[in-house]
């Protein structure tokens, strides 16, 4: 493991943190991620209360084989990463794309509470 400038590059648990740029408009509040290298079905966002919940999971294995050596090598990776919200939002208006690798969320504003909601990629 190792750390720089007192943070850690490869979190406990194997998980990574996902960079992400937060921007609130008038009316919206929107979060951009980048995932690259995940598929759709991968990604998994939620929204409960006034926190955006980012999580992305892959596995691959790979084998080389010879006449006298087999290798297999299998890897799982997994990052996530929470956000507060600047501001209240309306869950069931929210919305989520993921293209080349970004991954877009754009939750309209409100002026009301949440009791939490799942939103789809797609």
């Amino acid at each position: 493991m190792v750390e720089r400038m007192g943070e850690r590059a490869d979190p406990p648990g194997g998980v990574r943190s996902v960079p992400v740029d937060v921007r609130e408009t008038d009316d919206a509040v929107v979060v951009v991620a980048d995932l690259p290298g995940y598929e759709e079905a991968d990604v998994d966002v939620r929204l409960h209360d006034r926190r955006l919940e980012l999580r992305a999971e892959r596995s691959a294995e790979r084998e080389a084989s010879s006449e006298r050596y087999v290798r297999r090598e299998r890897r799982h990776e997994a990052v996530s990463r929470t956000v507060q919200l600047p501001a209240d939002v309306v869950a069931e208006e929210a919305s989520a794309s993921y293209e080349n690798g970004v991954l877009t969320v754009t939750l309209p504003t409100s002026t009301g509470g949440d009791e939490g909601h799942r939103i789809e990629v797609g």
